[in-house]
């Protein structure tokens, strides 16, 4: 793929996370979407294979931000990782998210 941002989403936060990457593709932002099935073992070959090409990547979670360290540990690194959650059943829009992809692709990530 092509993505400028990779963007990993599990349980009720990758509906969110797949109508946001599918919004701001449309506009020409580039992005990808991970929708791991399982967190146990964790995805590490698929995550590597779908940040081949990405620079930046955004966890979307409706946790405090537990898959962070597993996103960062299975990157070796290698890029810088940035959070957008949700708590309390509240589950992350699709244009929450596209807005976190678009400030993500503008400012960079910031490392967590």
């Amino acid at each position: 793929g092509e993505a400028g941002s990779g963007v990993g989403g599990d349980g009720g936060g990758a509906g969110g996370a797949g109508g946001g990457v599918g919004v701001a593709g449309g506009e020409g932002v580039r992005g990808g979407l991970l929708r791991p099935i399982t967190l146990y073992p964790f995805p590490v070959r698929e995550l590597n294979a779908a940040c081949l090409n990405a620079t930046k990547v955004l966890t979307v979670e409706m946790s405090m931000g537990q898959m962070i360290e597993d996103v960062k540990l299975a990157l070796n690194c290698r890029l810088p990782v940035s959070f957008f959650g949700r708590v309390g059943g509240m589950v992350p829009s699709t244009r929450e998210v596209y807005n976190a992809i678009v400030a993500l692709n503008a400012e960079g990530a910031t490392q967590q």
